[in-house]
């Protein structure tokens, strides 16, 4: 590879701030970051969980620090993003889901995963961006997900937490644009994690979905890794308020 594309595509001596990095997607994208060069802070309800990855991230010679962040609570975002000091890539990966029936879905159960899923999310971008836009530069990725384009049954509040993320990026990307900060998504098809797995308990489920992916397999975190570095980096300075999916082709086959 050339030096112009290795530049394009380096995070050397940039600081990536990644949420819910404790497990799963979250991790798989912390440790892609570090491996493009990115020094990186890394948040989670308790910050004793992060230490898998935080080592994982040292060991390939990079920064790493755990913070404690519940977005749910946007009182307890504040301290946090203070002590995160300078950020210049937030990758939004937190949040919960919870398979119900439409019409058994409580105010509760509603308000847990909308205050985790958009509201903290939106908490979160502003603190980071406040700094990004200081400066003049920053990039923000939002995971979204199938469910910010398409309906699924049993999953309205969760749909509806994606869908509007979706509509957060696009609105935050217009209008900080003209001041230098990029705000993308990536749109994840079926990934098998800790909190997708009770659907995958289902083996008629999960025969009958792996059936519909054009590349025929569920996702691996690392399918996720090259979207988020291109994101993050100036490979893509010309692009935001678009949402990327990484699906193995399910949205364009239906």
């Amino acid at each position: 590879m050339s030096d112009f594309l290795q530049g394009l595509f380096s995070l050397t001596g940039r600081r990536a701030m990644v949420t819910g990095a404790s497990r799963g997607l979250g991790q798989a994208i912390a440790l892609g970051l570090a491996e493009a060069g990115a020094d990186l802070v890394l948040t989670a309800r308790a910050a004793g969980a992060l230490e898998e990855t935080a080592a994982r991230i040292r060991a390939l010679g990079r920064e790493a620090l755990c913070l404690a962040l519940d977005q749910s609570d946007p009182a307890s975002v504040a301290a946090p993003m203070e002590a995160a000091g300078r950020i210049d890539i937030l990758v939004n990966n937190a949040g919960t889901e919870e398979v119900c029936p439409s019409e058994a879905v409580t105010p509760e159960l509603w308000d847990r995963i909308l205050d985790t899923n958009l509201r903290g999310a939106f908490f979160v971008t502003q603190a980071a961006a406040r700094g990004m836009l200081a400066r003049g530069q920053g990039s923000i990725v939002n995971l979204c997900s199938l469910t910010s384009f398409v309906g699924v049954p049993t999953a309205v509040p969760y749909g509806s937490s994606k869908s509007g993320l979706l509509g957060m990026t696009r609105a935050l990307a217009a209008e900080w644009a003209p001041r230098g900060v990029r705000v993308n998504a990536i749109a994840p098809g079926y990934f098998r994690t800790a909190l997708t797995e009770v659907f995958y308990q289902n083996e008629d489920w999960a025969q009958a979905m792996q059936a519909r992916i054009p590349q025929g397999r569920f996702g691996e975190g690392r399918d996720l890794v090259g979207a988020a570095v291109f994101l993050a980096s100036d490979a893509s300075a010309y692009v935001t308020g678009q949402c990327l999916g990484v699906d193995g082709g399910y949205l364009g086959s239906i």
